[in-house]
Parts: structure tokens; C-alpha cells; sequence
């Protein structure tokens, strides 16, 4: 069963867990689940994506409940109105506490970008925390820098905030296509987790019935609890993310 964060007569909101797909794709062609027909399995009855989160990535994901509805929030998204605020460990430490990065992405990452019209990116983000791990993914290093991060882009490109992290130096850990390989499977084995470390941990839009604000939020999974030496600062997004909070 999802985890359903909200629910009325016009949206619904799970949390997805990381490696389920949206919606069946051509592209992961042998993945016969997905979150939009299970979704629509558990209410009984349609439901309609009005965002994408890329199949690694857990969190926050919103359906409408009828067409019209799936057509304004769409809209919605693409003017940029809604906040998304998302939680990444990333490799390296940061030089800075806070920045942001104004880097033009291609329309399409599956494709290379020469020939491509490049489109305005920009995310913000804040080092929540910062960690050193007994862990050698390089010869010449005993230990290994990771990095708690906030991130909150205000464009909606495709992979936009993994290929922002990527352009910072700064890989999001778990990233198979933009990230390390060699670190991705030291970390792996040490945490005895494998994943995309991104999870997407709040959005905040206008009900498209009745324009009031609503705040959708997911506390990150029970594995980020494991993460080496960045406790204090999980445990008070999971606080201020819970449903009592």
C-alpha cells in the first residue's frame, strides 16, 4: 500500500518509495509496477501525474483526481508557481554554506547536448550538514567527505537538480548516470543500502479549487537514519516533516 499524505475531491499525494517509476515507460520496459496504476489500484479509481520524480528518488509525488484538475496544476508547474524543497547526500563538502546554481541544461539528458536548445536552470541550496566516513573510495584518501543538502530549484528541468550537482562537483551519492561509479558501490556496501540519495521532501502549491496554500511533506525513509555523523540534522527534518509536526 502507498503512503497517502493527502487526499480531497481534487488531489492526492503519496509518498513514493525510491525505485518505483511514475508510470510504465518503454525506457524500463521490464518494470511491470508503477506508481500511478498502483495508486489507482489502492483508490479505485483514475488518477492523473502532474509531476515527474525520477525512479530513484522517494518523496513527495502529486496526482490529480480528474482532467480538468491534472491540466491546472500542470499548468501551474510549468509557470514555475509551486515550491519543492528536496533533501540530497552528496560527495565532497561544500565550499560555502549557501549558493546557488544558474546553469543552462540541455531539453534532453538521454541525448548529448551539442545541437540542443539550452534552457534557464536555476537551484538553490543550503549545506545542512557535513560528514567524514572511515570509508576509502580513492587510494589516496583513508576517509571520505560527504554532505547533507537542501535543495529547492526553481525551474522544473529534466534531472535538473542531479545535473546541477554534478556541474557543482558535488554528485549526488547513488547517481548511476551522473555521479561516481566506484563511490556509489563503496557506499553502497558500507551502508548496506542501495539507492538514489534524493528524496523529495516538501511541495508547496495553490489548490487549484479553492486557492488556499497547501503544504505536502514526507520525511525522509528510515536508511537516512543510518548515515554516519549527520543524525542531529535528519532527526529534525523528520521532526518538522512529520504529520503531527
Amino acid at each position: 500500500m502507498l503512503n497517502i499524505l493527502h487526499l480531497d475531491d481534487a488531489l492526492v499525494a503519496i509518498d513514493k518509495p525510491p525505485g518505483l517509476l511514475v508510470h510504465r515507460t518503454q525506457l524500463d520496459a521490464h518494470e511491470e509496477e508503477a506508481a500511478l496504476q498502483k495508486l489507482r489500484d489502492q483508490l479505485g479509481r483514475p488518477v492523473w501525474p502532474v509531476h515527474r520524480l525520477d525512479k530513484g528518488t522517494s518523496g513527495v509525488l502529486l496526482f490529480a483526481l480528474d482532467a480538468d484538475t491534472a491540466s491546472a496544476v500542470g499548468q501551474s508547474f510549468e509557470r514555475g508557481e509551486p515550491s519543492k524543497r528536496y533533501l540530497a547526500l552528496v560527495r565532497g563538502w561544500p565550499a560555502e554554506d549557501t549558493g546557488a546554481i544558474d546553469h543552462p541544461l540541455a531539453r534532453d539528458p538521454e541525448q548529448p547536448s551539442t545541437g540542443q536548445p539550452m534552457l534557464e536552470a536555476l537551484t538553490h541550496w543550503r549545506c545542512l550538514a557535513r560528514a567524514e566516513w572511515s570509508l576509502a573510495t580513492d587510494a589516496r584518501f583513508p576517509t571520505s567527505r560527504f554532505a547533507l543538502m537542501e535543495l529547492r530549484p526553481e525551474t522544473g528541468r529534466r534531472h535538473q537538480i542531479r545535473r546541477h550537482l554534478k556541474h557543482m562537483a558535488h554528485p549526488i551519492v547513488g547517481d548511476a548516470t551522473h555521479g561516481k561509479g566506484p563511490l556509489n558501490r563503496a557506499v553502497a556496501a558500507h551502508l548496506g543500502v542501495q539507492r538514489l540519495w534524493l528524496h523529495a521532501l516538501e511541495l508547496r502549491i495553490r489548490h487549484p479549487g479553492n486557492g488556499e496554500a497547501l503544504v505536502m511533506s514526507a520525511p525522509p525513509g528510515p536508511e537516512w537514519s543510518g548515515l554516519p555523523g549527520i543524525q542531529t540534522e535528519l532527526q529534525s527534518i523528520t521532526r518538522s516533516t512529520s504529520p503531527e509536526a
